[in-house]
């Protein structure tokens, strides 16, 4: 699938919006697994603390021997932090509460921003053959979002379909704004996905509109539904791919997933 990027594989993609209760981590998740039914090779890369995205691919704690945090502060190989899901071609790297210090720990490293960018260019990465690696970023613009910022193609924002959605994302773009200007000139704005959207609700559909309004076609056509099935699934370990195949929260990201990919196959042209 490398020609989707030319020569810039696997294509890296963050995750970001520092407002909670997005839908971030179950974006990273669903779009991942839809990703991989597309025949693509996937690695998530838990940058959160809580690492719910961990849980949400079925990584028991206990099997979290090494982690982001080691992969960043500790010099860790690539092969010591990359584990296997239930889901074939789909691959994470775990995150423990451990990794909520690093943020005290990078200030004093001189090369704080860019530990995860120089981290996921190992020789050894080749190997794995990664189309995609999304990081599931904290829900905060710490030194850990910057390092997911710095070692990212670009960032996709989850924006929720409720009010104030909008208050906040103007930061989110100053700070990827300074990203450009500091560390990656080359950062791009993949786009912005609505989530927990009713279409039944006026306030989602105003919400929607203006985003669309401000944003233009930065806003994925794709909506992410509010639906019980996409909220059930993490607590199987799964996602909602393989929980509920047919429900409309899994043919959302699927949805999600082709224009995704449609848009980096015109990038790419």
């Amino acid at each position: 699938m490398s020609e989707l990027f030319q020569g810039a594989r696997p294509k890296i993609i963050s995750v970001a919006n520092q407002k909670g209760g997005v839908g971030k981590t179950t974006t990273t998740i669903n779009l991942a697994a839809a990703l991989v039914e597309l025949k693509y090779r996937v690695l998530v890369i838990d940058l959160d603390p809580q690492g719910n995205a961990s849980t949400g691919l079925g990584i028991e704690l206990e099997d979290r021997e090494f982690t982001t945090y080691e992969l960043l502060l500790e010099d860790v190989d690539l092969d010591e932090v990359i584990l296997a899901t239930d889901i074939e071609n789909l691959m994470v790297v775990p995150a423990t509460v451990d990794l909520s210090s690093a943020d005290i720990e990078l200030i004093s490293n001189e090369k704080r921003s860019f530990l995860l960018h120089d981290a996921l260019r190992q020789p050894q990465m080749e190997r794995f053959q990664f189309d995609y690696i999304l990081i599931d970023c904290p829900p905060s613009l710490n030194l850990l979002t910057v390092n997911a910022m710095i070692a990212s193609h670009s960032v996709l924002v989850p924006l929720q379909s409720e009010f104030f959605a909008l208050e906040g994302l103007s930061q989110l773009m100053l700070t990827i704004r300074e990203v450009r200007h500091t560390g990656n000139p080359d950062l791009r704005i993949e786009g912005v996905v609505m989530t927990m959207h009713d279409a039944r609700n006026n306030l989602s559909q105003q919400v929607e509109q203006d985003a669309r309004d401000n944003l233009g076609d930065l806003v994925f056509k794709t909506r992410i539904p509010r639906n019980v099935r996409v909220s059930e699934a993490p607590s199987f370990a799964m996602p909602v791919l393989s929980y509920d195949t047919t429900s409309k929260g899994a043919i959302a990201y699927r949805d999600l997933a082709k224009e995704l990919v449609g848009h980096n196959m015109k990038v790419g042209a």
